[in-house]
């Protein structure tokens, strides 16, 4: 006697990997597919882009006078074009994450969101800043931090 097939449940909900029965449908998911394997294409010549802009911003601020010295504000422009790279390469990072997989990693997204307003409050002007932009950003922080301390400690599934 036969027994029947279980079914497997599948490990994530993969919404453009799988083939349907709706030729249209089938096709659309394909067109998706390609328009992701362009931005992982577009987000490669971002962050080369941002490479060179580091370079420079290091040979602008390095080749001023007082020659091979960087005071406070160009080490922070110094810091923000590298975190600006971090945070691209994270991007990239969480595309073809997003391709081989077709899930959305909710971790890596946060850590990345996490990572931008970490380099928002690291090249933040205290001079001229509201206070209550500072108590928002305190939040955002707040709530980031909080959310990725939860996303961590749940079981794996």
């Amino acid at each position: 006697m036969d027994t029947p097939k279980m079914a497997r449940p599948p490990e994530h909900d993969n919404h453009l990997g799988e083939r349907v029965d709706d030729p249209l449908i089938d096709r659309l998911h394909w067109v998706i597919r390609q328009a992701i394997r362009v931005l992982a294409v577009l987000m490669v010549a971002v962050i080369l882009w941002t490479v060179a802009d580091v370079v420079l911003v290091l040979y602008e601020k390095l080749s001023a006078p007082p020659f091979l010295l960087l005071d406070l504000n160009d080490i922070f422009v110094v810091f923000a074009a590298f975190l600006a790279v971090l945070i691209a390469i994270e991007i990239f990072v969480n595309i073809t994450l997003y391709l081989r997989d077709d899930v959305i990693h909710v971790k890596l997204v946060i850590a990345t969101a996490l990572m931008a307003i970490a380099r928002k409050v690291i090249v933040l002007d205290l001079t001229t800043l509201e206070p209550m932009y500072l108590f928002a950003i305190g939040v955002i922080v707040l709530a980031l931090g909080v959310t990725y301390w939860l996303v961590s400690a749940r079981p794996a599934e």
